[in-house]
């Protein structure tokens, strides 16, 4: 059965209940189902195909999801936007990609007026919002324009995706999927106890990207309703949950610190004991964020390893949070993980090497028109997104950090995160960012550069006798610089590279 097959049965089990909730907005499974089916028709009429390119220009709205939905019932490959990028970067993915339509929301017009005049693969834009234009159609009209009978096309329960990660260095690869493996999508719903119809889900952060659409979807092929916040605050998503009785939700580490952070009596005023799920990963978790989260939450924090390329490949199930502290859990069902040394052999239990997970139906098909990057992360079957990682005795994964991120001063490894997890515990430090930076003597010498909390006060001195008491002596930072704010993306990844950067300028490359 295909996803769109699939949602259609659930509309035909429930066509009052609602499926999309936004504000005081909200869609039932019925509307949904009929909206997307005549969407879709007009998408065919409009001259799209099966196996195209299309992007989904949008913030996080109803219209968002009855984009997606409906570029999917015609087997299109979605390619959702993210919402920071400049505009000779929206340029640079449209045309990468290949992309043959845009579906955009308002606040993105400004952007689409720029780079219009130079898209010629775009043969389409399609309006989301309020606002209307002479070169492109409108979403409403499609809609209503469209035939309400379902489209008659063969498709997979999840057709292809293509997500742009943002590297290290160079222009953004895309990651292609032209169909996801059924098996895959159910041990996930299996694996993070997200089967429940009646589970009602929380779109929490930013849908384009790849986590919170991912677990979106997911949710939608369980036949359960998505409340949807078009941009993230901790107090409405208590207000949210409470409201809606939300169960399930994917939040990276930034925005469930955000919630704990609020201040208790804040915090006290809402009923959150209807969250069964709360899916985390996208960055490393300080140890103290997690028992907080548990204490507020109860027994209901999930994480994963995973990343575009890969897709999802462990998980830490609740009972395990605090009796494996700083692991991302045990290789999920069907998914097989490798520890590897830099000769491509495997390593022991406890040491760090190249965490490469075996092809699959649900890793990527390729980077995109880029063959040599795809050969770059494949040893034969086997494939790597660069992250050094060791496991324990009973098979759970560690990420120590990126390979690209590793610090290597006197000739040891050291690893930032695990600096980066004895920081946070130091009550003054509200984030942290640890990084090599040049050393004649060493080769490079470690550097943190910290975020105090509100109204906390911290020297250098007091951070690096507190490190002292927690990691061995090299890995103790050398210099610390302190920040108003660490730089991070809206997916709550820290934007290390910019910290980095001004060090190493001028110098042979660093990375």
């Amino acid at each position: 059965m295909g996803h769109v097959d699939t949602i259609a049965a659930h509309a035909a089990r429930h066509p009052a209940r609602a499926a999309l909730i936004e504000g005081e907005r909200s869609l039932t499974w019925g509307d949904l189902v009929d909206r997307s089916n005549r969407l879709a028709s007009s998408l065919l009429d409009l001259g799209l195909a099966p196996g195209e390119h299309v992007a989904v220009y949008a913030s996080n709205s109803m219209e968002n999801v009855l984009a997606l939905s409906a570029v999917r019932a015609i087997g299109g490959i979605t390619l959702a936007l993210n919402h920071r990028l400049v505009a000779d970067e929206v340029a640079f993915i449209l045309d990468d990609a290949d992309a043959v339509a845009v579906l955009v929301s308002d606040e993105f017009l400004p952007i689409v007026k720029q780079i219009r005049p130079d898209m010629t693969r775009v043969r389409r834009w399609i309006l989301l919002g309020t606002e209307r234009r002479s070169w492109a159609e409108h979403v409403d009209d499609l809609i209503a324009a469209g035939s309400p009978e379902p489209i008659q096309i063969e498709l997979p329960t999840m057709t292809g995706s293509i997500g742009y990660t943002g590297g290290t260095t160079g222009r953004p690869k895309g990651a292609i999927r032209t169909v996801f493996d059924r098996g895959a999508l159910e041990v996930y719903i299996d694996s993070f106890d997200l089967a429940a119809p009646s589970h009602v889900h929380l779109i929490a952060g930013p849908m384009y990207h790849a986590a919170p659409g991912f677990f979106a979807n997911l949710a939608q092929l369980c036949g359960q309703t998505l409340v949807i916040m078009p941009r993230f605050d901790a107090e409405e998503a208590l207000r949210l949950i409470e409201r809606h009785r939300c169960t399930t939700t994917f939040m990276a580490p930034t925005l469930l610190k955000r919630i704990v952070d609020l201040p208790d009596e804040i915090r006290a005023r809402y009923d959150v004991s209807s969250m069964r799920s709360i899916v985390m990963a996208a960055a490393p978790c300080p140890m103290p964020t997690k028992e907080r989260v548990l204490d507020y939450f109860g027994p209901a924090l999930y994480e994963f390893y995973g990343s575009t390329e890969l897709a999802l490949n462990t998980v830490l199930r609740p009972e395990d949070v605090l009796r494996k502290p700083g692991s991302c859990g045990r290789a999920l069902p069907g998914v097989e993980i490798a520890i590897l040394d830099d000769f491509g052999e495997p390593v022991p239990v406890g040491t760090p090497g190249e965490l490469f997970v075996r092809r699959s139906g649900a890793t990527l098909d390729e980077y995109y028109k880029r063959p040599d990057a795809t050969d770059r992360m494949a040893r034969g079957d086997w494939l790597s997104v660069g992250d050094v990682a060791y496991l324990d005795d009973e098979g759970f994964v560690y990420i120590c950090d990126r390979k690209i991120d590793m610090i290597i001063s006197g000739g040891a490894n050291i690893y930032p995160a695990e600096i980066e997890e004895a920081l946070h515990r130091h009550p003054a430090v509200a984030d942290a960012a640890v990084f090599g930076v040049p050393s004649e003597e060493w080769g490079e010498r470690v550097h943190a550069a910290i975020q105090l909390q509100a109204g906390a006060a911290a020297t250098a001195g007091d951070l690096e006798g507190f490190a002292r008491q927690h990691l061995a002596g090299y890995k103790v930072p050398r210099e610390f610089s302190f920040h108003a704010e660490l730089p991070r993306g809206a997916d709550g990844k820290l934007l290390k590279r910019l910290l980095r950067e001004p060090y190493w300028a001028g110098r042979a490359a660093r990375i």
